[in-house]
């Protein structure tokens, strides 16, 4: 299906067995529960997908997997994070015969790349399927920056369609539009800068708190985007606390937690990442709790 860039796209979450095994069954059923929820689109294989923790095979049946579940009602995105440019263009042919609807492609995993370099990469891999692409620029979990004058630099690729910012910095949603124009779609990537990158012109969020808040995300961008920014305002600041989570080291742990909380999925996340123990834990834990908590005050104001 055609890709609608726009609304809450959910970074959705590999589930696993006990045993640390792929659980298809598990990760279908919560791909149903987010579109049942209102989700405008998934995006399966980002970070809290496990990208990396997966090997092809598990990466591919993954995409098949949800692929099926969505059934043409939301467009399904696909995760590139490969190790070299080569096994992206690989894997972007790999999603394409799959059948997916697009990709979100990440800088080459492990190695720092230089602006140069970075833009080889994101050139060749727009070129090695017919698919339309997010970029995702996360310098801060990555290490890699693809400033303004870069994505100028790829505006002739036709393929890359949209942007998912993730470098913590606001500032750069006005610099990308003035660099390129609305060349670019723009998508918020940093959960507690959301209601920031609706203001600045951002049309899309790939959230990660909605794997375990489906609800109040959609609510929260539906004002946004309606311009009802008192309410918005009201309802932000109630979720912040949670939002937070999505801006840590452990960011997969800490939503796959809060997804297990809300009765949303499991938290088993795949080594190296543990689950929680400890301090750590019961802090998390108290912040998840206090939101299950007064969800249902803050649904009613």
């Amino acid at each position: 299906m055609t890709v609608d860039w726009a609304g809450v796209y959910p970074a959705a979450t590999t589930q696993f067995r006990t045993d640390q095994s792929l659980d298809l069954e598990a990760t279908t059923a919560h791909v149903e529960r987010l579109i049942a929820a209102g989700v405008h689109g998934l995006v399966m294989l980002g970070t809290l997908g496990e990208n990396t923790a997966l090997d092809v095979h598990e990466k591919r049946d993954v995409l098949k997997a949800a692929r099926d579940a969505a059934a043409g009602r939301v467009p399904v995105l696909a995760g590139v994070a490969e190790c070299s440019t080569a096994m992206a263009c690989r894997f972007a042919e790999d999603a394409q015969k799959i059948g997916v609807d697009g990709l979100m492609v990440l800088p080459a995993m492990v190695y720092r790349s230089d602006l140069r370099e970075t833009v080889h990469h994101f050139r060749t891999v727009a070129r090695a399927s017919d698919l339309p692409i997010m970029v995702y620029n996360n310098p801060v979990s990555y290490g890699v920056d693809i400033p303004p004058a870069a994505f100028a630099d790829l505006a002739d690729e036709n393929t890359l369609v949209a942007i998912k910012e993730s470098s913590d910095d606001p500032r750069r949603l006005s610099d990308i539009v003035n660099a390129c124009g609305d060349r670019y779609i723009l998508f918020c990537g940093v959960d507690d800068l959301a209601l920031e990158a609706a203001l600045l012109g951002a049309v899309g969020w790939v959230a990660g708190l909605v794997n375990a808040f489906p609800e109040e995300t959609l609510r929260l961008w539906a004002l946004a985007t309606a311009g009802r920014w008192d309410e918005a305002r009201t309802l932000y600041r109630w979720f912040m606390p949670v939002l937070h989570l999505d801006c840590h080291v452990k960011l997969v742990q800490y939503i796959k937690l809060a997804q297990a909380m809300a009765g949303m999925g499991s938290e088993t996340v795949r080594a190296p990442r543990m689950t929680l123990e400890g301090e750590e834990r019961t802090r998390v834990m108290g912040i998840v709790q206090h939101a299950l908590d007064t969800r249902a005050r803050i649904a009613a104001e």
